[in-house]
């Protein structure tokens, strides 16, 4: 028997989305769903508070970024992580591992199935065995290969009314777009011609979700997912869903209504359940994803790749330490997801208001010369503008003005990750990034794909091989990688919830201040972002006299009294007092 108190929730905040719907219709939406869920919580037993400590931290990789002779990619991935990935990750976003026409999978078919070249349900529950997995349900597009897509072709129900096709009087001039493609795209149905709405290319059309035959596709399709064993879900491109007549078609209030609905029903069916907002837009645009804590558990946090390059590549904390302090501690329930880099290009579009446009052209040209490529997207009919930046970060952190030989490259990356893994939220790590992958120029100039300068993969006799010489590259940075995630992992003051301050220490250096929840724990993280040495007055970082403490990097106690600390090239500090 559905609860009625259950119905009429899901009722309310179907009004909100559907405002010129009528209520019978919405009514007995509210009821199918309500049945769905299975007409009650199923496990509240506690808060997302606790889902997430210290030890949480991501890793992501596409199902085929590791290969091995006669596996499947994910059982392959599989005895990659079983062999190397140990408790410092415990969590792996797998990207989408569905049926896909193109975007290296965000162009999906079927979000039901595992596409039989990556394997099966199968070996993605044998994963969740021992971690927990993130997986993307693209919300915001289908693929034209996609059974509804060809319905909508047709005129055949479901699909013919799934896509969003606007009328030839829509006005599209205060439109934001993240590509430089003509947004709508032509196509011939029962009916004639209509102009399909493609915000990222036209193999990737945008569903219709004024059709709220279409949200509960989704919220069936979500609750599948779940099903399989998935504990965290991306929601992709959901910034984009709802389109409205002369409005910018992006963050719209019933954009943020329709993830509303979806937190309250998968809490409903799965206390466990982490959902996290893809949205790749400014730092105030972004932010607002939390809601009220009522929307994502996670946001990610975008700003933060081009501002650790910027601060890295030009010695310089200024724009990173204003926009830190500018940040708001998550909502109780919440967290960041912080990362260096991903599958995608260092968004640009994060930095405004944040870099001076003066600031974002050096740094812009300080990739070129580093070998990014870029994405371009319409400001206006007459403009374009760089969307993002497609390097490695290993690429992007090669050479400095400082540094024009790149004798330091491997001391950025390092600090940037040390950077990374002491800041509040939870933090994630790129597959390419443990091997400290250089730019796939030719993987991105042969399939034309800029973004694929970033996206090599591997096999499994490489890995070894390299992991096997402890002098190569990839052992070194894999090795000091784990080496500071393991010593994160027991630090109570580097929960991601955990209180932080931004310390002001001049434009060379960077450094927070954490302290556990329990006030017990506190540690300055401070990292050198000048390719020399830097005397570090410790007098600015307040240490109490009464207590010892020590640098657990180095695994060094401080002798007591003393008030300056050198600090080499790029080199990083953790003092605390409770190690």
């Amino acid at each position: 028997m559905t609860d009625s108190g259950i119905v009429g929730d899901i009722y309310h905040r179907l009004e909100s989305i559907y405002t010129y719907r009528e209520p019978e219709t919405l009514m007995h939406l509210a009821e199918r769903l309500a049945q769905r869920v299975g007409g009650g919580p199923s496990n509240r037993s506690e808060s997302h508070q606790s889902k997430w400590t210290e030890k949480t931290c991501l890793l992501i990789t596409y199902a085929d970024s590791i290969k091995a002779e006669g596996k499947s990619p994910l059982g392959s991935l599989s005895e990659f992580i079983s062999e190397y990935i140990e408790d410092e990750i415990n969590t792996i976003h797998i990207l989408p591992f569905y049926p896909s026409s193109s975007d290296d999978g965000f162009s999906v078919i079927d979000h039901t199935v595992v596409h039989d070249k990556f394997g099966d349900w199968s070996q993605i529950a044998s994963l969740s065995k021992n971690k927990v997995i993130m997986a993307d349900v693209v919300l915001n597009h289908g693929s034209r290969e996609s059974a509804w897509f060809k319905q909508f072709l047709v005129g055949e129900k479901p699909g013919a009314d799934y896509f969003f096709s606007p009328d030839e009087n829509f006005d599209l001039s205060k439109v934001v777009r993240p590509r430089d493609h003509s947004v709508l795209s032509p196509v011939n149905t029962p009916g004639g011609q209509r102009l399909l709405w493609c915000t990222f290319s036209e193999d990737q059309i945008d569903f219709d979700f004024s059709n709220p035959d279409v949200l509960e596709q989704f919220i069936g399709i979500i609750l599948g997912i779940v099903d399989q064993g998935i504990r965290i879900l991306r929601l992709d491109a959901v910034g984009y869903l709802w389109k409205c007549d002369g409005s910018s078609c992006l963050n719209l209030p019933e954009t943020h209504a329709i993830i509303k609905l979806i937190r309250f029903i998968t809490d409903l069916y799965d206390a466990d359940i982490t959902l996290v907002s893809e949205t790749n837009l400014p730092n105030h645009e972004n932010l607002s994803y939390f809601g009220n804590g009522n929307e994502a558990h996670w946001i990610y946090n975008f700003s933060l790749p081009p501002l650790i390059l910027n601060s890295l590549l030009f010695a310089d904390s200024e724009a990173l330490r204003s926009w830190s302090m500018s940040m708001p501690p998550a909502l109780e329930g919440t967290s960041y997801l912080n990362f260096l880099s991903s599958h995608d290009g260092f968004g640009m579009r994060p930095t405004e208001g944040i870099l001076t446009e003066s600031q974002r052209s050096l740094l812009l040209n300080r990739l070129e010369a580093n070998g990014s490529l870029f994405t371009w997207r319409h400001v206006s009919t007459e403009r374009k503008s760089i969307y993002e930046a497609n390097i490695t970060l290993f690429s992007a952190l090669e050479k400095t003005d400082d540094d024009p030989t790149g004798i330091y490259q491997i001391e950025r990356f390092i600090a940037a990750h040390t950077i990374l893994f002491c800041l509040e939220g939870v933090p994630a790590l790129y597959i390419n990034n443990l091997f400290g992958s250089r730019n796939d120029t030719p993987g991105a100039k042969k399939s034309g794909i800029n973004r694929r300068i970033n996206r090599e993969k591997f096999s499994m006799e490489w890995v070894r091989n390299c992991f096997e010489d402890s002098g190569s590259k990839e052992s070194l940075l894999f090795s000091e990688l784990k080496r500071l995630l393991k010593l994160r992992a027991q630090q109570a003051a580097f929960h991601p919830n955990a209180t932080q301050f931004t310390l002001q220490l001049g434009s060379h250096l960077f450094g927070v201040w954490r302290q556990s929840s329990d006030r017990k724990q506190s540690i300055f993280a401070i990292t050198n972002l000048l390719s020399d040495d830097v005397i570090l007055d410790l007098s600015e970082i307040n240490l109490i006299n009464t207590e010892s403490w020590m640098d657990l990097i180095q695994n060094k106690k401080f002798e007591i009294g003393k008030r300056r600390l050198r600090l080499e090239a790029y080199q990083s500090v953790w003092i605390t007092n409770n190690a």
